[in-house]
């Protein structure tokens, strides 16, 4: 009965993408159309081929763990795509002849900037959450992923939303905001997955054997249900044909730029703090062996950050037609979210207490501490951008640039690289990892990286802010914007170099990674449940 249920929603979907590659109005809708049929057609044939076939037994008394060696795998490829796009635009910026104009277009800074920046955040950052989300919510409840193969509808469905909206930017179809969202189907389709993401976490945590339900949790499900939230209300659009990817924005003026940082600051604050403290709170204790140094500074943390996170968007729109009174509620709001990003930060790194001797030894451990010293910088500078007297210096240069960078790549990449490092041999059995003394390149390769690239944009920025605003005797303007591109040239060329050291990095863990599992040998087979820790 199951098998026919599928096998006719398959089919319409393969008749419905048919006739949309025929009919469809525009090339981006076209192309998706084409994916949408090879994907729906080779599933319908796979489901057809196996109709009658006795489904085969599961263990319930072992995790669930194939979709998450599937997400490692998904998260070291799709980074290293994000960080070889994130290069290549860098030098794009200072070598403006990289935007070859043999590609018509498809390989220009305005096309690929949108898609370096969800590679990185959406398919590297979200496959690592989706993979850590799942391996730590076993693991803390002793249970197995509830909604037997949902987990993997989850994994497919998240990746065919990242070539679609991959393929989408490239085409040029938009919706034209700052986070550059993709097309209102494709925009359906992530809705539909986002909500199976959470029924198969809040499944598990419902039919947990563990009565406690761990800090890291608390976390993710927050980060999951407020990303559910942003989603749906920013994304609000009416299609102008169902055969086409344009649409209209519900939202207009003023109202769409407050509704935009709402949602863009605080997909910073969830998808990128929220999810990744959680898993710092699971990680960085189990790498070094040691207990949260205060679970009841980590529920504080908890509560203040997700109250704080949520009002603090308007900063980002000092000295614009939104009211004052609005984007000062959001100051405020920032520069109190300080506090709470410090007790977390301080609560990682006392984490270690008694174990500080493992970061002479551990490089894995390294990776983790510095990730959370990039989270304590990174919510120090972000408050203090915030003040409007700070703002007027900062806004619209490449200091903003720096700022993210420093967290997206210390932070978010550190942590994730520590914890792809902490997974990979236990997910496959191994022994070990192939080689300690290539975590510690990686270690070393990314931070100067990071510092470089930081380092290259703090100075242009502010170098940038203070010649937008130098005047003569007269009153008249000093520089010319021309004026400013060439000064920033050389900080240009430094920034795209500590790209390269950061993707060489992520290129020598993906070695590391694959001879972990190719050459180390197996220890047992795959754990049984057991009481969280």
């Amino acid at each position: 009965m199951w098998n026919a249920i599928k096998l006719v929603v398959l089919g319409l979907i393969v008749l419905f993408a048919a006739l949309a590659a025929n009919w469809g109005r525009d090339l981006a809708y076209q192309v998706h159309a084409i994916i949408i049929l090879a994907v729906a057609g080779g599933l319908f044939v796979w489901t057809l081929r196996h109709v009658g076939d006795e489904p085969e037994p599961v263990n319930q008394l072992e995790y669930m763990d194939g979709v998450i060696r599937a997400g490692v795998i998904a998260t070291a490829f799709w980074g290293v795509v994000g960080f070889l796009a994130g290069v290549f635009i860098a030098f794009q910026l200072a070598f403006p002849g990289l935007n070859f104009e043999w590609a018509q277009g498809y390989m220009n800074f305005g096309r690929l900037r949108p898609l370096h920046t969800s590679a990185v955040i959406f398919a590297f950052g979200g496959n690592a959450l989706l993979c850590t989300s799942f391996y730590i919510v076993q693991r803390t409840s002793a249970a197995r992923l509830w909604g037997g193969n949902l987990a993997w509808f989850v994994f497919w469905g998240y990746q065919l939303f990242i070539v679609l909206a991959a393929t989408g930017y490239l085409l040029g179809a938009t919706q034209s905001k700052e986070y550059a969202e993709p097309e209102w189907y494709v925009d359906l389709w992530i809705t539909v997955v986002w909500v199976a993401y959470l029924l198969v976490f809040a499944g598990t945590l419902m039919k947990r054997k563990e009565p406690h339900i761990y800090v890291a949790n608390w976390f993710l499900l927050s980060f999951i249900i407020t990303v559910a939230m942003l989603h749906l209300v920013n994304n609000i659009t009416i299609p102008v044909s169902i055969w086409g990817s344009k649409s209209v924005i519900v939202w207009a003026g003023v109202q769409d730029a407050m509704t935009q940082w709402w949602y863009g600051h605080n997909a910073v604050g969830f998808f990128l703090t929220a999810g990744f403290l959680g898993m710092m709170y699971y990680f960085v204790p189990k790498q070094a062996e040691r207990p949260v140094f205060s679970y009841k500074l980590s529920i504080i943390h908890f509560w203040a950050l997700i109250f704080l996170y949520i009002w603090a968007g308007p900063h980002h729109l000092h000295y614009t037609a939104l009211p004052d009174w609005a984007s000062t509620l959001g100051m405020v709001f920032s520069v109190v979210l300080w506090m709470p990003s410090w007790g977390g930060m301080i609560n990682g790194l006392m984490t270690l207490s008694g174990a500080w001797d493992k970061l002479r030894t551990d490089p894995i451990i390294r990776m983790m501490v510095i990730s959370i010293g990039f989270y304590g910088m990174s919510t120090f500078e972000g408050p203090m951008m915030s003040i409007r007297a700070v703002n007027s210096l900062s806004h619209y240069t490449d200091w903003t640039i720096g700022h993210v960078h420093s967290g997206a790549l210390g932070w978010n990449g550190m942590i994730t690289f520590g914890a792809l490092y902490f997974l990979v041999p236990k997910l496959w059995n191994r022994e070990r990892l192939y080689s300690l003394a290539m975590v510690n390149w990686h270690f070393w390769l990314a931070t100067i990286g990071i510092v470089l690239y930081a380092a290259s944009m703090w100075v242009t920025g502010i170098m940038e802010g203070l010649m937008w605003r130098e005047v003569d005797a007269q009153g008249f303007l000093v520089n010319s914007f021309a004026d400013t591109v060439a000064a920033k040239f050389p900080m240009y060329v430094v920034r795209g170099l500590g790209g390269v050291l950061y993707l060489t990095g992520a290129l020598i863990m993906c070695y590391n990674l694959w001879m972990t599992v190719r050459a180390q040998p197996k220890t047992s087979d795959a754990p049984a449940m057991a009481p969280a820790e």
